[in-house]
């Protein structure tokens, strides 16, 4: 049975829209690629048949910054480089990027969102491009596996503390 006169029952004169303007919100304005670079320097290195497998190099890291009040980029910076017998075969650089509108979040855990929540929305369209670019360019499509934002923040948080 509802109670009438309980102030969360809609129609009792309670706004609910003003319980939703205090809860923490995070909205996606842009995503976008902030830089891009791809360069083949020893190309005949991999036309003319490798002797043995390249190896792959990638890095990543995320930062982020406040644009304007409650607006900030997040931003995942990605790096690959492909070699052989000591002979850069290729190199991508990826700076993709994202801008948010974060409201209502505690100062304590903006941090945490914009270092892993706002990358883990990213990151299957950071990985796309990753594909196609390599892909377009003559190589196997560099498919990346799913990565653990949060382990890479805490992994980042101690190394801090030492």
């Amino acid at each position: 049975m509802i109670d009438n006169n309980s102030p969360n029952v809609p129609g009792n004169g309670v706004d609910h829209k003003d319980n939703k303007k205090n809860q923490p919100q995070i909205n996606i304005i842009a995503q976008y690629i902030r830089d891009l670079s791809f360069e083949c320097p020893n190309i005949d290195i991999f036309l003319s048949g490798l002797e043995d497998n390249p190896n792959l190099n990638v890095e990543i890291n995320v930062n982020a910054k406040n644009v304007s009040k409650d607006v900030y980029e997040s931003a995942i910076e990605f790096t690959a480089n492909a070699s052989s017998s000591d002979k850069v075969i290729y190199e991508l650089e990826l700076i993709y990027s994202g801008i948010f509108r974060v409201e209502n979040l505690p100062k304590d855990a903006l941090e945490p969102v914009l270092i892993v929540n706002c990358p883990t929305l990213m990151f299957p369209f950071m990985r796309r491009i990753v594909a196609d670019i390599t892909r377009e360019n003559g190589f196997p499509p560099l498919f990346l596996e799913p990565i653990d934002f949060a382990g890479l923040y805490i992994q980042r948080q101690k190394q801090q503390e030492t």
